[in-house]
């Protein structure tokens, strides 16, 4: 998808069905003569729509259209930029697009426009990842969160942290200049500070980014426990319909089952487990695993234990299980099947006593309270694998960097500080290849 910076370019910009209205969008240097020419006017005010009648090549009426013109550098790409805003459906948006196409543009490649966006300097990456995703949003968590990114949180976030290494670095490069001379003892250790701070911060971004990616993608919560204790109820309740298949024999669910629910304004995936025990064959045994394996890759473990029954040693594995995870993972333990009287003692302060047949709000509402949680954070939040690789190898330039400035090496040192500064910086105007940046503008939807 490389840019011809004379192209102009076009295509459908709203989803394929029928709807009120569809949007063709063009962007190029012909972008005005071509609305011109499909409307028989001669002209058009910037920014103001104007009701015109759309013709094809035979002088026959295709549609009457709101037409808009964006005059560059006053538009989304920054080029010149005209918006076809038709009759909904498929037939109307494809027939007036076939007419600009006609009359010399050619057909977008997906994320073309916010390619030409991001090349005339009207977006950073940071805010056309956000474009992207905001576009598939799923919860209103997302849709916050993007808004801002939209807006320029992250930007300006990274533009604080390249200045502040940016001074680190402007410091030592005077000091080159006189490589007889040690670097001042007082200004090492502040540079030496600096950096200590600057990568702690960059670990609790990670960290935190990690932590919330449910935000975007929705919250995986694993429901676990021994055979028996509910859980394929508690995931029927949750869903309001048999999804599990809900029984007194042990080992009915022999594998994981996972459904998509809302709490509150939350996407949540639940995921209902294989009874965690020691298994009787291969099969349950692989279940077993990925019941262990879902612990691992959740955000919120929901444990369930049988209320009526005294602790066993099955039980007794799965409390040492969680224990072990309990300072990773947000952890909920239930003590389901109180209505038959309460018996197992659990070794944890904090038990949502309930029985599924009855209802589960208690159990709701303190999940919802941990997403709540989670989402009203504001600390920044890295949206996509690329960002935070990018900030994980600007930490590690940052570590590779101490051992030079103590060792007086300050050529060594601002070698890895400038990787610390290209890499941070590549998160919002990265020095990039065009095949990289195709690829990442090729997974755009088409239009945008």
């Amino acid at each position: 998808m490389s840019l011809e910076r004379n192209d102009t370019i076009a295509a459908v910009a709203t989803a394929h069905g029928v709807g009120a209205i569809s949007i063709v969008r063009v962007s190029g240097p012909e972008a005005l003569t071509i609305a011109r020419a499909i409307t028989k006017r001669s002209s058009f005010t910037p920014r103001h729509a104007t009701l015109a009648d759309l013709y094809d090549a035979q002088d026959s009426l295709i549609d009457q259209a709101l037409v808009i013109y964006f005059q560059g550098p006053k538009s989304f790409t920054g080029e010149d930029v005209v918006e076809f805003q038709c009759h909904g459906g498929i037939v109307v948006a494809q027939m007036v697009l076939q007419r600009v196409l006609e009359l010399g543009a050619r057909l977008a490649m997906p994320g073309e426009f916010s390619k030409r966006a991001f090349l005339h300097g009207k977006i950073d990456l940071s805010e056309a990842e956000a474009i992207a995703k905001i576009i598939e949003a799923k919860s209103e968590d997302a849709a916050r969160i993007l808004a801002r990114q939209l807006r320029g949180e992250l930007k300006e976030y990274i533009e604080d942290l390249r200045d502040k290494l940016i001074k680190i670095l402007a410091y030592v490069e005077v000091n080159i200049d006189y490589a007889e001379e040690d670097l001042p003892k007082d200004l090492s250790l502040q540079i030496q500070e600096q950096l200590n701070s600057i990568a702690t911060e960059l670990d609790r971004v990670v960290e935190s980014s990690r932590r919330r990616s449910g935000l975007l993608e929705g919250f995986k919560i694993a429901i676990v426990g021994k055979p028996n204790t509910g859980k394929s109820s508690l995931l029927n309740a949750l869903l309001d319909y048999e999804r599990a298949i809900v029984s007194d024999i042990a080992g009915t669910t022999r594998d994981t089952i996972e459904e998509q629910v809302r709490i509150g304004t939350h996407l949540v995936r639940f995921v209902d487990t294989a009874g965690i025990r020691e298994a009787s064959d291969a099969i349950e045994r692989i279940g077993v695993e990925r019941s262990i394996k879902a612990i691992q890759e959740s955000d919120i473990v929901v444990a369930m234990f049988d209320a009526s029954a005294p602790l066993d040693d099955e039980d007794r594995k799965i409390i040492d299980l969680l224990k072990s995870y309990q300072d990773q993972k947000s952890l909920i333990v239930v003590l389901n099947k109180i209505d038959l009287g309460k018996v197992a003692k659990l070794p944890f302060e904090d038990v949502v006593e309930l029985s599924v047949k009855e209802g589960i709000e208690p159990l709701i509402r303190r999940i919802e309270k941990i997403l709540d949680n989670l989402a009203g954070s504001d600390e920044i939040l890295l949206v996509s694998r690329r960002q935070i690789e990018a900030v994980e190898s600007a930490k590690k330039a940052i570590e590779e960097a101490k051992l030079p400035l103590q060792m007086g090496e300050l050529e060594i040192f601002a070698f890895h500080i400038n990787e610390a500064i290209r890499s941070i910086a590549s998160i919002t105007r990265p020095m990039e290849s065009e095949e990289l940046l195709d690829k990442m503008f090729g997974e755009f939807c088409l239009g945008k």
